[in-house]
């Protein structure tokens, strides 16, 4: 595929499977997706920063890897590691590693930053459980040493705020040419 088909294609996953419900929350998953990237993009975030905050949850999309069954389950579905998989023909590490690390961020954040977990939505809560909980002190350790872990820190930030639905959020197209020009540069 060329780089304009990927996006064309990533754009039809938001498009299509998008517009459905995120794991129980109040967006729908483009919506969060979207919003992810608007407030990496707000935030001055790094272009493939910014795009792995858009595509950090295409894992969940059954027309990029295998589906939404996390919430429905008693087992992690992999939906990082999945969609970082699947990113990877595409695009480089900054965009596909901080999407593979940031269900791990979330369990580190919940480790070294005691007050984060309440921050978390019920739904966020409930996917925690199935994702390993909390690190130890040596997975934390082992996490912050990771070379795109700030970056996955940040994305993690970026995917709690994201659940807003009265938040403006941009169309698709907002990010196109940055994912064009990323999927370009590999």
């Amino acid at each position: 595929m060329t780089p304009d088909q990927i996006v064309t294609a990533i754009g039809e996953l938001f498009a299509g499977e998008g517009a459905s419900d995120y794991l129980g929350e109040e967006v729908t998953q483009a919506e969060h997706m979207l919003q992810a990237a608007a407030l990496a993009e707000a935030e001055g975030a790094a272009p493939a920063l910014v795009a792995a905050a858009l595509l950090h949850d295409v894992g969940h999309f059954r027309g990029a890897i295998h589906g939404r069954e996390l919430m429905a389950g008693t087992a992690d579905n992999r939906h990082s590691h999945q969609g970082a998989d699947w990113l990877t023909p595409w695009f480089g590490p900054a965009v596909t590693e901080p999407v593979r690390l940031h269900v791990a961020a979330k369990r580190y954040l919940c480790a070294v930053e005691p007050a984060y977990l309440d921050r978390l939505s019920e739904a966020s809560v409930h996917t925690l459980s199935l994702q390993g909980g909390p690190m130890d002190p040596a997975e934390a350790a082992s996490f912050a040493g990771l070379p795109y872990a700030a970056d996955a820190v940040r994305l993690r930030r970026w995917d709690d705020d994201a659940k807003d639905p009265d938040a403006p959020t941009p169309s698709f197209d907002h990010f196109r040419e940055l994912l064009v020009e990323l999927a370009t540069s590999r």
